[in-house]
């Protein structure tokens, strides 16, 4: 669990990972989908998650080099965890609210098609 922790360590990792669930993406598409992320913020996050083995950073030649991050497989394993974590806090936050029902869109496995 500690290792799995670490890993995701740092406010908006969740995030990256979670975008990056829903298939591989440059990094300006990265921004424009996390844009509470600042430049230096995203740059870190994507660099711990890469020394961590989850995400690979695959860099094409050319100009402007062209830089395309994505999940490695043990990255994708983590996202049965996330979905787990997520329906722990939405069941949490619906029984501390009094609703009857807290279930929403899952923002792990839903996304825009």
């Amino acid at each position: 669990m500690e290792i799995t922790l670490a890993a995701l360590h740092g406010r908006w990792t969740t995030l990256v990972v979670r975008e990056l669930l829903r298939g591989d993406h440059s990094y300006s598409e990265l921004r424009a989908a996390l844009p509470m992320l600042s430049d230096k913020v995203l740059s870190d996050r994507l660099a711990q998650l890469a020394e961590a083995g989850v995400v690979e950073r695959d860099r094409r030649p050319g100009w402007p080099p062209r830089v395309r991050y994505a999940l490695t497989p043990r990255g994708h394993r983590l996202g049965p965890v996330l979905q787990a974590l997520w329906d722990w806090g939405s069941e949490a936050s619906a029984r501390d609210s009094g609703a009857e029902n807290g279930r929403e869109t899952s923002p792990v496995t839903d996304g825009p098609d």
